[in-house]
């Protein structure tokens, strides 16, 4: 037996994130990249592939607007944060003109600015809407300085920009019909309504073709003309019925529409938002982009097929994913990627009736585009297997919460078998591994089931009820996990009652059971060359076990949580884990230990402030190629590729790099440097830069030593010289803490002393961190820190002599004026909270200085004499009270001293009481003013 070279190491190499979740979005120029609004951030995303290129990080608020410049040199963007001061509420809409040089942007406030994009003022001012302006755009002839602007008041008005007068409104719309909508088409001319289109539908978005367009010039064929006219209109529309549908405006026709939905369609469920919510025509006739109400890209291409219009999806981006409950790679080269999720679909063209379907997508791993969609299940896909049949075809089985299991044809995407039977959830299916001509389910109802695929064959058109060959109740609770052994002997079943149970195939006898985990069991696999099986449990530990005694054979220890998925790699002599601790481990078996943890998922954040705990629910190995994929709570698929030769390749020529530039060679190549003779301008180049990297490294050294050695000012002073924003912010922040926190003087001197060595050109290179940093709620308090030490050691001479201080201030003011705003309100707020407590009495307000002065005044006097309180009887003379006071003298004293000490006591702690200690330190005084006029009476 050859070999087998253990891996070492796996790198993340490609990654489907969410990187849409509803609402604005913005193509380039030549389509190459999409703009997105994911939350309060913005996604840059390539199209091709899916990979997000850039993250730009918003202000915790969720973005509105979007809008691209004609070259894709500027990105403009504004949210709920109104950071668009000409507005009173948030920006609706933004539109670039085709220069590029104004951008205009629609207002919920009613209101349409045109903005100087390089001058950064307003200049143009319109009012007139009634409503929000939910759209805008500019005339596409640059020539025609005119711009439009749609509202829900269901005008559309026409503004002039060089008389900024509105010379027109287009009233024929009115309010939403949810049972018929139309298309007018308008003479820009005299501004009158040519054509009205009847459509039918809830629109969302109207796409013109451009008549110097290859598709208009496709369409005149079609239609028998032999040139577009300047009257003929193409446009495409796109709405609620989820249908892409193309119309002529001569005579208002419909000339194609999709027979099938691509997307689901609006159910009766008014919480699930179907259909299409947008479409653009993308650049360089590259097709139609329509945007779903569940987050997907659909790119359409569009071809002229013998003698009509064929209009089929090219690519399919997924823009965000539910919970990645399971997985499994595809296809006889695997180049595909099966997820199951728990996204949820109304009824689409296969299910007529308003029923809700859930899916499984399944994923091209070239360009991470969603080929297809298999939707059926009427509840949440639990499990699912991939394989290629005997003739084959390649088949999925897929397991629900709806008790039943579906068999899949992945070419047809059709389903081809139903498996019905079990009375609870499938939580796990399994396909035979050898003969490939049966499938195991189990389920949260304790049972198996063998389902035969015999009755199956490749010409059939309707999905038929596959029989059970085979029933065992095989576990005390809930089934998690199955497994089917590499010659279709055995099936091994794990279960929640914290055993894994191996039986015989195909009638389900009992072998062995596996006890010894002290949780449920999640994950049950064969090895691939002996006879042991290894399992995952709720106990964080993995176990292998023999399947002749069932005896555990080895424990793997190092998961903080749940472990879900084990799965084997290399033959059998190295696994890999994932749990519900986030991680991702990779194990050899041999000796026990754990050679890498990965911690690529994060945290998933909802409603903006609680954090869900992270958990990598799904696995998946490729069997061929070895490729890993991961996926959990976070929605994050993550492909994992072997990197070992990879590593070994970059540690050797680093090994090289520190050879070739150590300090015994670094005088020597100065030498060979100066002589021209010797070496090549190229190589003279490659040694300077290596001589560069070496002088980077130990000045970074430097940086570290002066920061472990408090030395603030010295690494301050490095970290501008080495360009280390980061780090900088990092010297920063403390010297903030020790001097906010700690009230440490010296701190506010290093500080001082740091910057008084800056030139000017550094101060302007600092006031651009500080800019940057200021932006961020998290970070404004140090750069608010910084700025009050630079003002204070600079005079406004010398600021004005910074380089590009203008522009700098005014990125720094408006977001001072806001960090400003927001401390005021919180400020205010805790007035609110301290009222809220002083009303419920969890704490007293402060004893007045009326009450404390009283006190004084009944210790100093020396005849015994005390004032009485307000509550005594004003009837009794001074005699009668002299006498009291005589005869009452002691309790009166031992009486007042209680009064007094409550009194400095509740003075000086002002601590919470609850009110049935104020009652009874209450009574106990006006019991004190009770004894008096009762000792009265009896002397009388």
């Amino acid at each position: 037996m050859a070999s087998v070279t253990l891996k070492k190491n796996y790198r993340s190499v490609q990654s489907l994130q969410q990187f849409y979740t509803g609402g604005p979005f913005a193509v380039s120029s030549d389509g190459s990249f999409l703009v997105c609004a994911c939350n309060e951030t913005i996604k840059i995303v390539d199209s091709s592939n899916a990979s997000i290129k850039s993250t730009i990080e918003g202000d915790s608020e969720p973005v509105t607007a979007l809008a691209l410049s004609p070259d894709d040199k500027f990105l403009f963007s504004s949210g709920h944060s109104r950071q668009i001061r000409g507005h009173e509420g948030p920006v609706m809409g933004m539109a670039c003109d085709a220069s590029g040089g104004l951008l205009a942007t629609a207002g919920a406030d009613r209101k349409v600015l045109v903005w100087d994009v390089d001058g950064g003022f307003c200049t143009h001012f319109f009012k007139g809407h009634k409503g929000v302006v939910t759209s805008i755009m500019f005339h596409p002839d640059p020539s025609r300085l005119i711009l439009f602007s749609g509202g829900d008041d269901a005008t559309v008005r026409v503004w002039n920009l060089a008389t900024k007068k509105c010379i027109a409104t287009l009233d024929k719309h009115f309010s939403t019909v949810t049972s018929m909508a139309v298309v007018n088409l308008w003479d820009l001319h005299d501004y009158k309504c040519k054509v009205t289109v009847p459509t039918y539908e809830g629109l969302e978005a109207v796409c013109a073709i451009p008549s110097s367009s290859f598709l208009a010039s496709c369409l005149d064929k079609l239609q028998h003309r032999k040139k577009s006219s300047s009257s003929v209109i193409y446009f495409f529309t796109v709405g609620e019925r989820g249908i892409v549908r193309l119309w002529n405006s001569e005579g208002a026709v419909c000339i194609f529409e999709q027979k099938a939905s691509d997307v689901t369609v609006k159910s009766d469920d008014e919480d699930l938002k179907r259909g299409f919510t947008a479409a653009v025509m993308l650049p360089l006739d590259q097709g139609l982009l329509c945007v779903t109400a569940d987050q997907q890209f659909l790119f359409y291409s569009l071809a002229d097929g013998e003698g009509c219009l064929n209009i089929t999806i090219s690519k399919r981006l997924v823009g965000y994913n539910e919970e990645i409950v399971d997985m499994k790679f595809l296809g006889e080269e695997e180049q595909f990627l099966a997820v199951a999720t728990s996204v949820e679909q109304a009824s689409c063209s296969t299910f007529p009736c308003a029923v809700k379907a859930f899916i499984v997508r399944v994923y091209d791993l070239a360009s991470m585009s969603c080929s297809y969609v298999l939707a059926g299940h009427t509840d949440i896909v639990l499990c699912l297997d991939t394989c290629v049949s005997i003739s084959g075809r390649t088949l999925i089985v897929t397991g629900s919460k709806d008790n039943s299991i579906r068999l899949w044809e992945a070419e047809s995407t059709r389903c081809i078998g139903v498996g019905l039977g079990h009375m609870e959830a499938v939580g796990a299916v399994a396909f035979s591994k050898k003969r490939r001509n049966f499938v195991v389910s189990g389920s949260s109802d304790r049972t198996l089931k063998v389902w035969s695929l015999d009755s199956l064959s490749d010409d059939m058109e309707q999905s038929t009820n596959l029989k059970a060959k085979a029933v065992v109740a095989a576990h005390d609770k809930d089934i998690n996990s199955l497994a089917i052994a590499p010659n279709d002997s055995f099936v091994c079943s794990g279960s929640q009652d914290r055993t894994a149970c191996v039986w015989r195939l195909p009638d389900l006898v009992s072998v062995v059971v596996l006890r010894g985990h002290k949780r449920g069991i999640w994950s049950v696999e064969f090895s691939p060359v002996d006879q042991c099986v290894i399992t995952a449990s709720g106990d964080k530990t993995i176990k292998i076990w023999a399947i002749s005694d069932g005896s555990c054979l080895k424990t793997f220890e190092g998961h903080t949580s749940s472990v879900y998925r084990a799965s084997f790699l290399t033959r059998g002599t190295q696994f890999v884990s994932c749990g519900a601790d986030g991680l991702v481990k990779l194990w050899t078996v041999q000796t026990n230990e754990c050679i890498a943890t990965y911690d690529q998922h994060e945290d998933k954040v909802i409603f903006f402030c609680s954090l869900r705990s992270l958990q990598v629910w799904a696995l998946a190995v490729g069997k061929k190629t070895e490729i890993l994929a991961t996926g959990g709570s976070d929605a994050v698929i993550n492909l994992w590729h072997d990197s070992t030769a990879a590593d070994k390749e970059e540690a050797f020529l680093k090994e090289v790099r520190h050879l070739t530039c150590s300090s015994s060679t670094k005088s020597m190549l100065s030498e060979m440097l100066d002589d021209e003779n010797l070496l090549c301008i190229q190589m003279k180049d490659h040694i300077n830069l290596l001589v560069m990297q070496e002088e980077g490294v130990l000045r970074g050294q430097e940086l570290e030593n002066a920061v472990s050695d408090a030395d603030y000012a010295k690494a301050i002073q490095l970290a501008f010289e080495l360009r280390r924003p980061h780090k900088l912010f990092e010297l920063f922040a403390e010297l903030c803490r020790l001097v906010i926190i700690f009230l440490k003087r010296e701190a506010e001197v290093q500080v001082d002393k740091a910057l008084h060595e800056l030139g000017k050109e550094e101060f302007r290179l600092l006031l651009e961190y500080v800019r940057e940093w200021n932006t961020k709620p998290k970070l404004c308090h140090i750069a608010q820190f910084v700025l009050f030490r630079v003002f204070n050691i600079l005079p406004p001479t010398e600021i004005l002599e910074i380089r590009g201080v203008g522009e700098l201030l005014e990125g720094l003011i408006p977001y001072c004026q806001r960090h400003f705003s927001r401390i005021d309100r919180l400020e205010r707020s805790t007035f609110l909270l301290d009222y809220t407590l002083m009303g419920m009495s969890v704490i007293e307000p402060e004893i007045e200085e009326r009450e404390l002065k009283e006190v004084p005044e009944m210790q100093a006097d020396t005849t015994g004499a005390v004032q009485e309180p307000s509550w005594a009887e004003p009837d009794v003379d001074k005699e009668q009270k002299h006498t009291i006071d005589e005869v009452n003298e002691p309790d009166v004293d031992k009486e007042q001293k209680q009064t007094i000490d409550e009194v400095n006591e509740r003075s000086s702690s002002k601590k919470r009481k609850s009110n049935k200690s104020r009652d009874v330190a209450y009574k106990k005084v006006k019991g004190a003013g009770q004894a008096k006029v009762s000792a009265i009476s009896s002397e009388a």
